[in-house]
């Protein structure tokens, strides 16, 4: 017999197995002689409570052998002689759309401007211990994108734009575990993505798409307004009847390059701030009313949002036991982000506080158009350079002495690998930005008692939230209103904002092709 059951238990019961197991077999009244099986659905954490409690949708499965454990099985075909679709962008973005393509019957041609995962842990390592930036292999260009080194969190509210679960499902299919289609904010981990990523490069490479590093993308070639070839270092020229460009929101190359070539583009609003770290044991007391967070409990999160004069200002990316990292793209700037490995069992908490950038705060760079606010962001990140040292330091401040205008005398251990020095921060960011965040802390305190506090370090500058510049597309083809055959895609296209809707973007961008492809009679060619 199989039953559904809706439980609201304690975190032991709740992520302890053999607790949950024992839970289900009381609270159905069943014999010892009688045999269960309890498999989770859903997860989710209440902490609003005084005491925290964990809400679950299991299947209990009472005198009956159950179906086989969870396989998700996805019908990919071979492509090795089909049409070609050309990717710009190993991301998730382009990931999942070269595997969309594959199950569409259309051949993936990949090319990422950077490494391949393995290769790129010893240029992510350069940056941290020499401060060396390879601005072709980093935190943010490499096998598998940002998102590769970028903690793993695969929740969104972008439902509407695809499939969650289908994208949970293809995760889950390459070897995530199986905890990211049972908790309602799934994550996977920094040190687990990579070998995911390499699944992913398998599949396609053994369905007969290809995938080429070290390939940065150089020139776009069109006669009239169609697409006709990719430009590869500046020598190797790829025909090319559609691209799908997904190169990211830190591509700036392939902004200038297709501003020089009169590609329509337009100036997106972003966000910039700065990366505020705790200790992990002060928002988990903080979050959980509790002294400790007890054995059974992930690390606290939390999500923060204010209006201050007339402009938001958020939390971004939150990683609690993370780890904040260095995500230049060149050298002479320093940009920060943050990522938590599997466990999440780093001592410190991090996550982006930022605001809302309008192109009104970018005017001293109107004159470079749509570009404008790359170039303010750009300003930004080199400015934090210069105060800090010329290299990978980071300007750094107290919380409370930020707000009060204070240079920090002492700065506390931080995380970032790279070494932190003590900055007036004010500085660093432009006067709007320093004034609403420093409104924005002192009402985050109201929200969350202890969490404005001197025990808080505050690195600069958190940067690339998202694009500064949007690419424009035709909201039915998905195909920009001026290149037939170009597909903007993604983060660096301005249509996503995290790994789960890039995914879906990428997809949605594959079948696109596919339509255009159908309607020029490509296929028959």
């Amino acid at each position: 017999m199989l039953r559904e059951l809706q439980l609201v238990v304690d975190p032991q019961t709740g992520y302890h197995i053999e607790s949950l197991h024992q839970y289900v077999h009381r609270h159905l009244g069943l014999s010892p002689q009688q045999q269960l099986v309890v498999r989770m659905k859903r997860r989710s954490i209440d902490a609003r409570g005084k005491s925290v409690r964990i809400n679950l949708v299991v299947e209990a499965f009472v005198d009956e052998i159950p179906p086989q454990q969870r396989v998700v099985e996805l019908q990919y075909k071979p492509v090795h002689d089909a049409p070609e679709v050309v990717i710009a962008g190993a991301g998730p973005a382009g990931l999942f759309a070269a595997l969309r393509l594959i199950e569409l019957g259309l051949k993936p041609i990949v090319l990422e401007r950077g490494k391949d995962v393995r290769s790129r842990r010893r240029d992510l390592a350069a940056i941290n211990r020499e401060h060396v930036v390879n601005p072709d292999s980093n935190y943010c260009f490499g096998e598998g994108g940002a998102g590769t080194y970028s903690d793993g969190k695969l929740y969104t509210r972008s439902n509407k734009r695809g499939s969650i679960e289908g994208v949970l499902n293809t995760f889950f299919a390459h070897g995530a575990v199986e905890e990211i289609l049972v908790d309602t904010h799934p994550h996977i981990g920094t040190n687990k993505l990579p070998g995911i990523i390499v699944s992913m490069r398998e599949t396609i490479l053994r369905c007969g798409g290809e995938i080429h590093f070290n390939s940065r993308i150089t020139g776009i070639e069109k006669s009239s307004d169609t697409l006709q070839a990719v430009v590869v270092a500046e020598q190797v020229k790829i025909p090319a009847k559609a691209l799908i460009l997904a190169t990211g929101h830190s591509a700036r190359d392939i902004y200038q390059l297709l501003h020089a070539a009169k590609i329509q583009l337009e100036f997106k609003p972003f966000a910039l701030g700065v990366r505020a770290e705790h200790p992990q044991a002060l928002i988990d007391q903080i979050q959980y009313h509790c002294e400790r967070r007890g054995d059974f409990l992930p690390p606290a999160s939390y999500a923060l949002v204010e209006q201050i004069q007339q402009r938001g200002v958020y939390s971004f990316c939150m990683c609690p036991g993370g780890i904040v990292a260095p995500c230049a793209t060149a050298p002479g700037e320093v940009v920060t982000n943050g990522w938590s490995p599997s466990k999440r069992n780093n001592p410190f908490a991090n996550s982006g506080i930022v605001v809302e950038i309008r192109e009104e705060d970018a005017q001293q760079f109107a004159k470079e158009g749509p570009l404008s606010g790359m170039y303010f962001q750009q300003s930004i990140e080199q400015q934090a350079c210069r105060l800090a040292g010329g290299h990978q330091t980071a300007p750094a401040q107290r919380m409370v002495d930020f707000v009060q205008g204070k240079v920090s005398s002492t700065l506390p251990e931080s995380s970032y690998q790279p070494g932190i020095v003590s900055v007036s921060l004010k500085e660093v960011l432009p006067a709007a930005v320093s004034e609403r965040l420093r409104g924005a802390f002192k009402a985050f305190g109201q929200k969350m008692k202890g969490y404005y506090s001197n025990e808080a370090v505050l690195h600069a500058v958190e940067s690339r939230t998202s694009t500064p510049v949007r690419i424009p597309r035709n909201a039915e083809s998905l195909m920009h209103e001026g290149v037939n055959g170009l597909f903007p895609c993604g983060e660096g296209a301005g249509y996503a904002g995290g790994i789960v809707s890039a995914a879906m973007d990428g997809q949605k961008c594959a079948e696109a092709v596919a339509r255009y492809f159908q309607h020029n009679n490509v296929w028959k060619r």
